[in-house]
């Protein structure tokens, strides 16, 4: 069974078939899915979500794009949110340099308040990187010292894509990496970066509806496609699915603190 640790079902892109993509993500073996935030009305969407529907989980954050005109006022919302039981995580922060440079500060001024969240609600932090690992990895890792919070801090770099040595550096951090749909993608490298890299420290996503993994690239990305995410990872680690699926599955209910007793979307 998996674990697709970040999809955005509450978007839009799936109000068409949401009960459609839930059934395909339950034919794939999907046991349970997490929700990312992007703001607070997507909080209030995944908790929706949760509340109708077993094996659904929900993060609250706000995502380094929203944060150039967040006010305190949201941030004291994420964190009266984080007190729902579905919520199992601070996510998604981060640092975004791609699209706009003009708000740098502000989103290292977020990110530092999330990483406190994240150690105050004893909850892990899922962080959003793009073209930011040195800040972030810099960041993360001042915030965990002048916390005292070596054995607490712990989360996720969704989305990885780096070299072997960024991965490494993460690691040393006390946080894993996710891994998506880019993994699949001929000449991405990143199969490179992680194959000798612990694989108790690797958990499978989608990051739906965007990045979907071959061979459905260019498409909408949903739950169901994250097993073909662990079956290239499980080629590239050289062992069977289901000991790539059992690995990741227990370590991401580890990581969230999914009791593996729980309810499940497959019943």
């Amino acid at each position: 069974m998996l674990i697709d640790t970040h999809a955005h079902l509450y978007l839009d892109a799936f109000d068409d078939d949401r009960e459609a993509v839930l059934n395909r993500a339950r034919e794939a073996g999907v046991e349970a899915i997490v929700l990312p935030a992007i703001d607070v009305p997507s909080i209030h969407a995944a908790l929706a979500l949760c509340a109708k529907h077993d094996g659904l989980y929900a993060m609250a954050a706000l995502h380094p794009s929203e944060t150039k005109e967040a006010t305190e006022r949201e941030l004291q919302e994420v964190a009266d949110l984080c007190d729902e039981d579905a919520v199992v995580a601070v996510g998604e922060s981060g640092l975004d340099y791609y699209w706009d440079r003009s708000f740098d500060d502000r989103q290292q001024q977020f990110l530092r308040a999330h990483i406190q969240l994240a150690v105050e609600k004893d909850l892990p932090l899922i962080l959003h990187n793009r073209e930011a690992t040195a800040d972030l990895v810099q960041i993360v890792g001042e915030e965990r010292d002048a916390l005292d919070a070596r054995d607490r801090l712990r989360g996720i770099f969704h989305c990885f894509v780096g070299s072997q040595a960024e991965g490494e550096a993460i690691l040393d951090l006390g946080f894993h990496l996710g891994l998506g749909g880019i993994l699949t993608f001929k000449n991405s490298a990143v199969d490179e970066a992680v194959v000798d890299l612990p694989l108790d420290r690797l958990v499978v996503e989608t990051d739906a509806p965007y990045l979907a993994p071959e061979p459905h690239r260019g498409s909408r990305n949903e739950p169901a496609f994250v097993r073909h995410v662990a079956t290239y990872l499980a080629e590239v680690k050289g062992v069977p699915l289901s000991d790539l699926a059992g690995t990741t599955t227990a370590t991401a209910h580890a990581l969230f603190g999914i009791d593996p007793a729980a309810p499940t979307l497959l019943g």
